[in-house]
């Protein structure tokens, strides 16, 4: 096995910024942590700036990023966005998905992400006809994060109605199965690699019969496997939900077992106190997507309200108007800043927990996100001299790195003991806005 060091100008050992750390890696794995080393041990490979864990995207719908700088002429809501996203999904193939993801992927390392929850639900041709490999996009999806360096949990989403009780309009026909077991059939055959791990995703309830919720919950806790669900992103679907069901979506999903510890709400947005409360009484997350949320004018979720109820919070960049993990964890203060007109709902530890140690819980990957002996060998450098960062004092890294730092402030990426990003530049794809340019201008009609 390799074994080599990383010696770190400072690094964030989760509750403080320590100067000169030492961090051992053998196996991919950290097998020491070292403190009070003022020089580089000879041999180290040298870590200029603050090291932090590996940051968690733990939302992403890669084909979204197609989108990016072309759906904001003129007005509109969520849903006069998603008929633009429809018209970029219809373009997707598993050779098209996959050029694509690769560079999104790639955009996501020198940003400092070392492992995205992809909510995967364009899973067929259009039309609907299943290509002759089923988990072909997934596959894709999978294999790109490889060649990313990135580390993936594919949460494979069911996805069979346009609404209560509608069938699937023209653009949805190729993200449904029919039903929930012939989904649960389909995702069955995935298999899990070093670098990817398999959850499952209702997309909404919308999207869900209600009688088939319990079948994909069951799939994922049979396997013990995240399940993920966008929850209540619009005040549409709520009052859809509770014409349909005389309930909301929150206490639907309580009523047929999907909440629980291994399940995140993406967005949960317009909730009621007894739906945060069901949120946080079940240990259910909250995945934060602020960039996106306040992008598609859907509203302030109440974050504050359910981490107090016990709902652990997580970030993601879901739409990728903005790939920056960072701006997502600073933005989920700021937002709370605006609604109350008080500061400091947050520390900066805690913002940045929610960006690894706990995006990293919340995708499966409970050995990751943190910078301890036995942790996978995950964590990203980011420039304390450049000019959003120059002044701060070092041992106010948390602060600087959540209040002043951005995604291009990144200046190393280290996935299992090696480097994906060295110096701002990726090593594994050498040209990543050429690849972006390449992959949306395919998926173009």
């Amino acid at each position: 096995m390799t074994k080599r060091t990383y010696w770190s100008e400072h690094a964030w050992l989760g509750t403080d910024v320590e100067p000169g750390v030492a961090l051992d890696v053998e196996g991919g794995r950290i097998s020491a942590v070292r403190t009070d080393v003022p020089t580089p041990p000879p041999g180290a490979e040298v870590l200029r700036g603050l090291t932090l864990p590996g940051l968690a995207n733990a939302h992403s719908h890669a084909f979204h990023r197609a989108l990016r700088g072309t759906v904001q002429v003129g007005s509109g809501t969520f849903w006069t966005w998603r008929e633009v996203m429809y018209s970029v999904a219809d373009h997707l193939t598993p050779d098209t998905y996959h050029a694509l993801a690769r560079a999104v992927y790639a955009e996501m390392a020198l940003a400092g992400i070392t492992c995205v929850g992809e909510f995967h639900y364009v899973h067929h041709a259009r039309g609907g006809t299943p290509y002759a490999d089923p988990n072909a996009m997934g596959e894709a999806l999978i294999d790109a994060a490889a060649e990313a360096g990135v580390r993936i949990t594919l949460l494979d989403t069911c996805y069979l109605s346009s609404g209560f009780g509608t069938a699937p309009n023209t653009h949805q026909l190729r993200f449904s199965d029919g039903s929930a077991e012939a989904w649960a059939e389909r995702c069955a055959v995935l298999k899990e690699r070093d670098h990817a791990r398999i959850g499952a995703a209702i997309h909404s309830v919308r999207a869900v019969p209600a009688g088939q919720l319990a079948t994909v919950a069951g799939w994922a806790e049979e396997r013990r496997a995240p399940l993920h669900v966008h929850l209540s992103e619009q005040t549409a679907e709520n009052d859809a939900c509770q014409a349909a069901h005389g309930r909301t979506p929150t206490r639907l999903l309580a009523d047929h077992g999907v909440l629980g510890p291994r399940t995140t709400g993406v967005h949960n947005t317009h909730l009621t106190d007894e739906d945060i409360a069901l949120i946080g009484g079940s240990g259910t997350g909250t995945c934060m997507c602020p960039t996106t949320e306040r992008d598609l004018a859907d509203g302030i979720g109440p974050a504050v309200a359910l981490q107090r109820a016990g709902s652990p919070l997580s970030l993601g960049s879901d739409s990728h108007a903005v790939i920056d993990l960072l701006e997502e964890a600073r933005a989920m203060e700021l937002n709370e800043r605006l609604r109350t007109r008080t500061r400091g709902h947050w520390t900066a530890n805690s913002l940045l927990r929610a960006a690894t140690a706990d995006g990293h819980a919340a995708l499966g990957w409970d050995e990751a996100g943190t910078l301890e002996a036995g942790a996978l060998a995950d964590f990203t450098t980011i420039a304390l001299d450049s000019v959003r960062t120059a002044g701060p004092l070092p041992r106010l890294g948390a602060e600087t790195a959540v209040f002043a730092a951005g995604a291009a402030d990144v200046r190393h990426t280290v996935v299992g003991g090696r480097h994906v990003v060295r110096d701002g530049a990726h090593t594994l794809v050498p040209d990543v806005p050429q690849a972006l340019s390449a992959a949306v201008e395919a998926l173009r009609g």
